[in-house]
């Protein structure tokens, strides 16, 4: 094979490139444009340089937002759960209330019989409401004690956030926090006025008591010295 053989037959096996084979034929070069497997080859590189590394801020910053999410359900449940409970115990505190302040406006207006059986009645039941009172009592202080543990939890989940860039979960929190002891507030205060309404009942109750036993005292003197002058 001569040389200038040889060079023709390089020239011939040489490879071509996009431009001259879309200078050469046009038509072939377009369909390989609109060829399925080029267009799905060419999305995924673009993908690819469109995806950002992640880098370890943004990931921590994930992680403590994924920590406020659950805090806050920790404390919304734990909130529920005391309110609840603190609810329960004012309801059973005003029915022993309710059933005190009926007995006392029965004093004088009933047969001795009647104020026997009605005493009875007054004692069983409030043994019945104090029983559950109590038991109230100490739903509130279990679940207060949880309550406690989820509103350190999240001011450390607050302050996780805000130390790693994630402001806004941080202020989420620290709003759902503030949210939580305004509703815990709430029903403590109406809790205690339960039992300042008890104990000013109970001080109503003796002294009822004891002007209903007086009265009844002087009026059997009364009796007594009515009889003598018989």
């Amino acid at each position: 094979m001569g040389p200038n053989t040889f060079a023709r037959h390089c020239n011939s096996q040489s490879p071509i490139s996009f431009n001259d084979q879309y200078r050469l034929n046009p038509d072939k070069s377009q369909s390989c444009i609109n060829n399925p497997h080029v267009e799905l080859c060419s999305r995924h590189i673009s993908a690819e340089q469109q995806i950002k590394p992640q880098t370890h801020d943004s990931l921590i910053r994930r992680a403590a937002s994924v920590v406020t999410d659950s805090s806050s359900t920790f404390l919304s449940q734990t909130t529920l759960a005391l309110t609840e409970a603190l609810a329960n115990y004012a309801k059973a505190v005003h029915s022993r209330i309710a059933f005190q302040r009926r007995y006392l406006a029965s004093l004088g207006k009933l047969t001795a019989a009647e104020e026997d059986m009605l005493l009875q009645v007054e004692t069983r039941f409030d043994e019945c409401v104090f029983l559950q009172a109590i038991n109230r009592l100490d739903d509130c202080k279990r679940y207060e004690s949880t309550w406690i543990t989820a509103v350190n939890l999240c001011k450390n989940a607050a302050e996780s956030a805000e130390n790693s860039g994630a402001q806004q979960a941080s202020l989420s929190m620290r709003t759902n926090i503030q949210v939580a002891q305004s509703q815990v507030e709430e029903a403590r205060k109406l809790s205690a006025d339960a039992d300042k309404k008890l104990a000013e009942t109970k001080v109503e109750e003796i002294q009822r008591k004891a002007e209903y036993a007086a009265f009844n005292s002087e009026e059997f003197e009364i009796h007594e010295a009515y009889l003598r002058e018989d």
